[in-house]
């Protein structure tokens, strides 16, 4: 008898630990004391682990945008400077023309002449 007694008074406890009144959830909340120590010291080890990984999925995201700003100035850049020995070579291959070369020649007064005959190559034999 005193047995039933026993179990049924655990019974009740268990009941009135898992039976939680709904205003009182709220008010430990609002209170900060279920916050404080039940999740947070229980958990220290979990929390501490979420924040760490929190900081380096931030961190990792600045670098990654950092990084693509720089890919994104460096190809602008590319593209200029392709444009620029594209400009470059186009002037060179004008300046060197014949023409272009007889017309400074004689802008800056060198004294050279163009030649009238054809080059030709001289044949050495070896012996």
């Amino acid at each position: 008898m005193e047995e039933i007694k026993e179990n049924t008074r655990e019974n009740n406890t268990d009941n009135n630990k898992k039976h939680i009144r709904p205003g009182s959830f709220i008010k430990e909340l609002l209170s900060g004391s279920m916050v404080s120590e039940k999740i947070i010291l229980k958990n220290l080890g979990y929390v501490s682990l979420l924040t760490f990984l929190t900081a380096v999925y931030i961190g990792n995201r600045f670098h990654a945008e950092k990084i693509t700003r720089e890919s994104t100035r460096l190809q602008r850049e590319v593209k200029d400077l392709r444009a620029e020995s594209l400009s470059t070579s186009a002037a060179l291959m004008y300046i060197s023309k014949q023409s272009e070369v007889f017309s400074m020649v004689r802008e800056k007064g060198l004294n050279l002449e163009e030649l009238k005959t054809p080059p030709y190559k001289l044949l050495v034999d070896k012996k």
